[in-house]
């Protein structure tokens, strides 16, 4: 579902240096690392957001810089502070992300309801986002991100701000999603989300990848076979210059 091979980016200093990235379809995949060690650039570059100093990115087996307006069809970024119009209700939002996306009406009327329900938005489809709380404007986002379904999702801190029900709707909306072959690719800060939700997890440090692999595989290249993730995290990172 997506091959980055060699990306490079500089912004006066090195950000992401020569990064190859292969995520299979039917993936969730968590890419892990240090504040400033590359993370949301990458995957900015890979959205399309960002322009790569040197590097190959393809989606779906589309050359996203190429074909960037080709690739972006069946992407979606949802950033950890996502952008809704407070003066819209998340069924006026879904039916404009659904014009903007060119969905036909009548299966954006579908998909809207269906996710809305999903998420336990629909009870909320007519209130005005301004007076909604930061979980339900972040799952209302993703609702509006999963519109055009997608086949690889791309996610900047998703569970940021979500209380431990929201967090589950929103793990089983995307776990439902990756069982139906498509690709979730996500950063995270609690190292718990990825060790629990992710199927194989990049740690990455000053812009290079340093290990990467099933959690198990990550324990065995740490060398401790019952170690947290936090600490076969901590382990190899540690081990990178600054």
């Amino acid at each position: 579902m997506l091959n980055v091979r060699g990306l490079c980016k500089s912004f006066g200093r090195p950000a992401v240096i020569d990064l190859d990235l292969s995520i299979a379809a039917g993936e969730i995949y968590a890419l892990l690392g240090p504040n400033g060690a590359g993370k949301t650039t990458t995957l900015r570059m890979v959205c399309g957001l960002l322009v790569p100093d040197a590097g190959n990115i393809a989606i779906a087996g589309i050359d996203a810089l190429a074909e960037p307006a080709r690739a972006k069809q069946v992407t979606a970024w949802l950033p950890d502070e996502p952008l809704l119009y407070d003066r819209l209700s998340p069924l006026e939002y879904l039916e404009f992300v659904a014009g903007l996306w060119q969905v036909p009406a009548e299966p954006a009327r579908g998909r809207a309801q269906s996710l809305l329900t999903e998420l336990g938005l629909w009870p909320h489809r007519g209130e005005m986002c301004e007076g909604f709380s930061r979980g339900m404007r972040q799952k209302t986002a993703l609702a509006g991100a999963l519109l055009h379904d997608p086949a690889l999702l791309i996610m900047d801190e998703p569970l940021s701000g979500l209380d431990a029900a929201a967090s589950r709707q929103v793990k089983d909306l995307l776990r439902a999603r990756v069982e139906s072959g498509r690709t979730v690719v996500l950063t995270t800060h609690v190292l718990e989300v990825a060790e629990r939700l992710a199927d194989r997890i990049g740690i990455i440090a000053s812009g290079r990848m340093v290990a990467e692999g099933t959690f198990l595989e990550l324990q065995g290249q740490a060398g401790h076979g019952d170690a947290t993730l936090e600490d076969v995290f901590l382990h190899l990172t540690a081990e990178q210059p600054a």
